[in-house]
């Protein structure tokens, strides 16, 4: 009895363990799918931070990171209280907020158009007056600013040692200059002037406007590293012009002489001539900037429209002026002394330019206003010279003229002499040739007499020949015929001997020989007759064979 209990007491023992483990199961599997399960969707990671266990006494207690990220084994264990530096990834997981602290960070999206700029945390300290980092993500030695810029895309970035700024094309305004940064783009027609914020000791670029430009294209730029400026290559055209009066309809003015009339203000480039004549001038200038040139434009003037305010336009006006002054007003109206004032203004404009290091193409005095009290007498005197040399020259055309038509009837003359003389020569060319053509035919016809006798000689012995040939040919034949029968007869010895050869030769290979005797002598005589029949018609079969 007391057996049969404790088996009893046995079976109820492993029911309450197996019961145990199956809720403990079931409980532990409840407990990881609702309060350890955690899901990250797409475009987010989750970071997260070993807290330890909950209370000092569980597994699982380690020592607090001193710095950076928590350290972990090559299983991925965590060896240090702290963040890690690998981040999850979309789906489920499985860790125990009790343990962990879990952070969902969104992806770092970056479009076309933008750039990222990301900031190391965690690292050493720089040295003093520096804040650029060399290096990649969660890659840098350094705090700072990290050189590299990031294009479009996705990027997984654990905020703990990151921070992360999306810029797109970005003005930075500095006084009177624009600069920009980010996605900038420069387009045909102009250069990038580079300006370094620091040194870069992995380049050897220094701090300041670089003399290398960016030519056109689109560049990510860190504005914590670089600045550009767009500068337009290229020739400009500028122009000083002066006033001019016009009436209530705004059509210009004009004087006696027809010269457009001035508003007789400072307008344009206003100076007085040596004799003390007010004069207004107009100017233009074909002047530009090439790319070499660009950065010592930014880094002397600040930009282009500076050049054209500071440097241009002033010294076109300081030149015109200063050279126009050495002349009177007539010189600078008429002769080689205007010329010269043009010339020398222009060469002047030039060498200020070019060493100021900015190429000018073209400097040229378009217009220069004199007084009308100045400008009229010799303009009048002009006048009346042109009226003189425009006679001078109608007598010379007139002249020439006459010369032309003398010229014109020799040329009638000269060319009646050449058709009567050609058509002398013609007439005598087409005579000589009847006379050649016709002794030609004469000469043809006696050739072809003399053509035709030769050949009448040629047929009549061809004639002859063929006819003695005919003739030689039958002999031949006869006594080569004869001569056969000849050797034949010799050859058998008698005449006789020969026809009964010929006969036995005449005769069919079957034969059939009947023998009638019909009295006496009979068969010998018909035979003897048949005989001579058969010789005589073998003998004409030999007549017309051919000969041998």
């Amino acid at each position: 009895m007391s057996q049969g209990n404790s088996v009893y007491k046995q079976r109820g023992v492993i029911s309450s363990v197996i019961v145990f483990l199956m809720v403990a199961i079931c409980g532990w599997t409840a407990f990881e799918w609702t309060v350890n399960r955690v899901y990250v969707p797409e475009g987010f990671s989750m970071r997260l931070r070993y807290k330890g266990p909950p209370l000092p006494l569980l597994p699982g207690n380690r020592p607090a990171a001193t710095s950076g990220f928590a350290k972990v084994d090559e299983q991925g264990r965590v060896l240090e209280k702290g963040v890690l530096r690998d981040m999850l990834g979309p789906g489920r997981h499985f860790r125990s907020p009790l343990y962990w602290e879990r952070v969902l960070i969104p992806d770092i999206v970056i479009k076309p158009g933008e750039i990222g700029i990301a900031t190391s945390k965690l690292g050493k300290q720089l040295p003093a007056g520096e804040y650029l980092v060399d290096g990649d993500l969660e890659a840098s030695e350094y705090k700072g600013v990290l050189r590299k810029v990031f294009g479009p895309g996705r990027y997984r970035v654990n905020d703990y040692a990151h921070t992360f700024t999306v810029i797109q094309t970005k003005a930075i305004h500095d006084r009177d200059q624009v600069k920009y940064a980010g996605w900038v783009e420069i387009p045909t027609g102009y250069v990038g002037v580079v300006t370094n914020l620091s040194d870069n000791p992995a380049t050897g670029a220094k701090k300041g406007i670089q003399e290398q430009v960016l030519p056109p294209g689109i560049y990510p730029i860190n504005e914590k590293e670089q600045q550009i400026d767009i500068v337009e290559i290229g020739y400009r055209e500028l122009s000083i012009v002066s006033n001019l009066k016009t009436d209530a309809r705004g059509d210009l003015l004009y004087d006696v002489a027809g010269e457009p009339i001035t508003s007789q203000d400072d307008s344009g480039i206003f100076f007085y001539s040596n004799d003390g004549f007010p004069i207004n001038m107009d100017f233009t200038a074909i002047w530009g900037i090439l790319p070499d040139q660009a950065p010592n434009v930014i880094r002397t003037f600040g930009n282009v429209s500076a050049v054209e305010q500071k440097v241009v336009i002033p010294q076109i006006e300081s030149i015109c002026r200063n050279v126009g002054a050495r002349y009177g007003a007539v010189e600078l109206l008429v002769g080689d002394s205007r010329q010269e004032f043009q010339k020398q203004a222009s060469t002047n404009f030039a060498k200020v330019l070019e060493e100021k290091n900015i190429t000018l193409l073209n400097g040229l005095i378009r217009h220069i206003y004199i007084p009308q009290d100045v400008r009229l007498p010799i303009q009048q005197s002009f006048i009346a010279d042109e009226q003189k040399l425009t006679r001078e020259e109608q007598q010379t055309t007139a002249k020439i003229e006459g010369d032309l038509r003398e010229a014109e009837q020799k040329v009638e003359l000269e060319i009646e002499k050449v058709r009567v003389e050609t058509e002398k020569i013609v007439a005598k060319t087409i005579a000589e040739g009847q006379k050649k053509v016709q002794e030609t035919v004469a000469e043809t016809k006696r050739l072809e007499a003399q053509i035709d006798r030769e050949v009448s000689l040629i047929e009549a012995q061809a004639t002859v020949l063929l006819g003695q040939a005919k003739a030689d040919t039958t002999r031949m034949t006869e006594e080569a015929r004869a001569n056969k029968f000849k050797l034949a007869i010799e050859a058998f010895g008698s005449g006789e001997a020969y026809n009964m050869w010929v006969f036995a030769n005449g005769l069919p290979e079957q034969i059939e020989l009947n023998l009638i005797y019909a009295g006496e002598g009979t068969f010998w005589t018909d035979l003897k007759g048949f005989t001579e029949t058969m010789l005589g018609k073998q003998q004409a079969s030999g007549k017309n064979a051919p000969a041998k």
